[in-house]
């Protein structure tokens, strides 16, 4: 079994496995005729792909070897068999998470990225800005389009292409404990247990004092209705929603941050005030996203933040007997017009542009084959199924996915795709601990955010490529 190392600057070799999921054998025919266009030259083409750790096997952790690389192995094994343009050879290699970008900007000052990258798109949307990804637009065909909710496309479009192939996604939602729910008298909130339940911004506001007033001291001692957290950038994707319930758009249509209005006042108020009342754990500037989640699976907190792999880990450890087990569900993220708010980690493939045309377009036609290969696309149940045709086909495996895509219609895509935006994280958990301790007003808290952030922003933007071509 293969194990993730440190190391400096080296790049990880995996041993290359040799068994393929027999389920993976059929072929996807507009896939293979893309792939099969023009006569085979003959010339050897051999790409790097790296991926950081998604899910163990193609379709299944309990498969015999399973490993973090099985899938994209599999996937090159099917594509290199039929493929004619080129003698192509894929080698697959596993990155740390934490060591990604140290190894992208030593490979790509020396020459040697990988030609394909499969990995959650915030995290590269850089590299866009950089230059050094290629668009992936004309390998997106019509069934994909309609297949894919278009906030997913929006997601991966940078100016007017599309850089990333979606895959699956990784939604982030609220959790909540529906046994302190019920203590509390509160059974008319509680949704089902296969639902993603919606609150208006009212009934939510119920719910939180309802929970402080009236859960049973004697069983739920030392109890909050709600997390919240600032200590760092970590789960501020979360804060990044609340500051959007009163309807800020958060930015522009030209990529700039626009927080400093009526709403984004009232966002930031409104946090202050569920604070000081006492609706959430106390001294939220020294609380970390992972204290919360903690504190929610000790039932010390009734509604906290969860995503499918934090909220399936909750659960296989209640299975399991690591924690205690409670009625655990799901809810969206409400706002003062009562459509609620979702975002999601959407998870796909990118093409490193490495100056080799050959090189380019066999990395192209890999990516498109994987991406929407008929069996190969079943393997984004290990995630959240992007494709509504998966999530349909495998309802039985996982009864949330109905739920999910039917939520696809809310996204709202929390990077704006902006240039910068790991640097932009470091601004916002500052300025809401300086809300929550009272240091600065919420009037001054969005001002500030703003100013700063938009001179993130455009410092990036003088150097990115879909900026300066517009």
């Amino acid at each position: 079994m293969m194990k993730i190392k440190r190391f400096p600057i080296a790049v990880l070799a995996l041993t290359m496995l040799t068994s393929i999921v027999a389920g993976c054998t059929s072929s996807n025919k507009e896939a293979t005729s893309t792939s099969n266009a023009g006569e085979a030259t003959g010339k050897k083409v051999e790409l790097k792909v790296w991926l950081t750790p998604q899910w163990k096997g193609v379709l299944d952790s309990t498969e015999p070897g399973a490993d973090y690389d099985s899938f994209l192995k599999a996937a090159a094994d099917k594509f290199t068999a039929q493929y004619k343009k080129y003698d192509a050879k894929i080698k697959v290699e596993v990155i740390a998470g934490d060591q990604r970008d140290q190894l992208l900007n030593v490979n790509l000052s020396s020459g040697t990225a990988p030609d394909v990258f499969f990995e959650s798109v915030f995290a590269m949307g850089d590299y866009v800005h950089r230059g050094a990804l290629v668009p992936l637009t004309d390998i997106v065909d019509d069934a994909s389009k309609t297949d894919i909710a278009k906030n997913f496309w929006d997601a991966v479009t940078f100016g007017k292409d599309v850089y990333f192939y979606p895959f699956q996604h990784n939604p982030g939602t609220l959790v909540y404990n529906a046994d302190m729910f019920k203590a509390a008298g509160l059974e008319k909130y509680i949704g089902g247990p296969n639902d993603i339940k919606t609150w208006t911004l009212a009934e939510y506001e119920q719910i939180l004092k309802g929970l402080k007033d009236n859960l049973p001291k004697d069983k739920y001692s030392n109890a909050y209705p709600m997390s919240l957290y600032a200590v760092n950038n970590q789960g501020d994707t979360w804060n990044l929603a609340y500051m959007r319930m009163f309807g800020n758009k958060f930015f522009d249509d030209k990529g700039n941050i626009v927080l400093d209005d009526a709403n984004g006042v009232k966002a930031a108020t409104w946090l202050k005030k569920i604070k000081d009342a006492g609706y959430t754990n106390p001294g939220p500037e020294s609380v970390s996203s992972n204290d919360a989640n903690g504190m929610f699976r000790n039932q010390q907190l009734a509604i906290s933040f969860t995503n499918p792999i934090l909220f399936n880990n909750t659960k296989a450890d209640m299975a399991s007997g690591k924690s205690a087990k409670f009625d655990v569900r799901l809810a969206n993220i409400p706002s003062e017009s009562g459509d609620p708010l979702s975002f999601t980690y959407v998870v796909g493939a990118s093409v490193f542009q490495n100056k080799d045309k050959a090189k380019v377009e066999v990395a192209k036609d890999f990516v498109k084959f994987f991406s929407t290969d008929p069996e190969l696309v079943k393997s984004s149940k290990n995630g959240i199924p992007v494709r509504t045709s998966v999530s349909r086909e495998l309802k039985d495996v996982n009864p949330l996915f109905a739920a999910y895509d039917a939520n696809s219609k809310y996204l709202f895509n929390f990077s704006g795709n902006v240039p910068g935006y790991s640097q932009l994280r470091e601004v916002l958990y500052p300025e809401l601990q300086a809300l929550y301790t009272g240091a600065k007003t919420p009037e001054q808290v969005v001002k500030d955010y703003q100013a700063k952030g938009n001179k993130v922003i455009q410092t990036n933007k003088e150097s990115s490529v879909i900026y300066q071509t517009k």
